[in-house]
């Protein structure tokens, strides 16, 4: 794609897909169709992203906050959730993509889950990218998960605290099995992480657009890579010593 350089893509995207709201009141339509049309963005972006050779995609879907949302969203959001995994477990299946879930799923409904199961066993086989859905999902609540399973490992005898290190606490979080996110990528204009992957975004690059997540297309997620592409990523040390090495 023009102006992309492979060898230089980040092998992490994490994605705070935020507007569908705002995007139907703009257009004077529901909410619900706003979420619809959001899923319509999520098609096109791992496409795209499993297209350029992208490892990770982490997708933040929906988060422990949104329980609050009033109870007719939820359940229709459900709803939705249950038809996009219906309709594209094929394509996924085809292009090669491993479904992966992070957060709560127990708080999900109960045929949520069992549509979560079926469809992360279905691609576990997959080779190629790998697709992350964050859903009932915090930040926070994925810390303190993690606290409370080295606690036990060191009540049991198994871990003694002075060998606890950055490594210990990342191979308890929910992402043990990959990188960090390379990349940052938030819709709607708004600059915050919103309480998603918390440890693991500590040196990841952030990217802010203004551009709503129903309308955020092939070419915006090209253009978020190649902003990417113009920084130096210097985790904490020079220019000069980055030249050296």
């Amino acid at each position: 794609m023009q102006g992309i350089d492979t060898k230089r893509l980040p092998r992490h995207v994490a994605v705070i897909m935020d507007g569908n709201g705002r995007w139907a009141k703009k257009n004077a339509l529901n909410r619900l169709t706003g979420h619809k049309k959001g899923a319509d963005a999520v098609r096109h972006v791992v496409r795209t992203a499993g297209e350029l050779g992208i490892q990770y995609l982490t997708l933040f879907a929906f988060s422990v906050e949104n329980w609050l949302r009033p109870e007719e969203e939820i359940n229709a959001l459900m709803r939705l959730l249950e038809t996009y995994l219906k309709s594209e477990i094929d394509e996924l299946i085809e292009r090669g993509v491993r479904l992966e879930v992070i957060g709560n799923r127990a708080a999900l409904p109960k045929e949520v889950q069992g549509l979560l199961q079926e469809s992360v066993q279905k691609t576990s086989r997959n080779k190629g990218m790998v697709l992350t859905l964050a859903l009932s999902y915090g930040g926070r609540d994925e810390i303190v998960e993690m606290v409370g399973r080295i606690v036990a490992e060191c009540a049991s005898g198994r871990l003694r605290p002075e060998d606890i290190s950055r490594e210990t606490v990342a191979k308890y979080m929910y992402t043990s099995s990959m990188p960090d996110p390379d990349l940052l990528i938030r819709t709607s204009g708004e600059y915050r992480i919103s309480n998603f992957l918390l440890w693991q975004l500590a040196f990841t690059e952030l990217y802010f657009t203004d551009v709503l997540w129903p309308d955020f297309s092939r070419e915006s997620f090209v253009e978020a890579l190649r902003d990417y592409q113009r920084r130096e990523r210097r985790f904490g040390l020079t220019s000069d010593q980055l030249t050296r090495t």
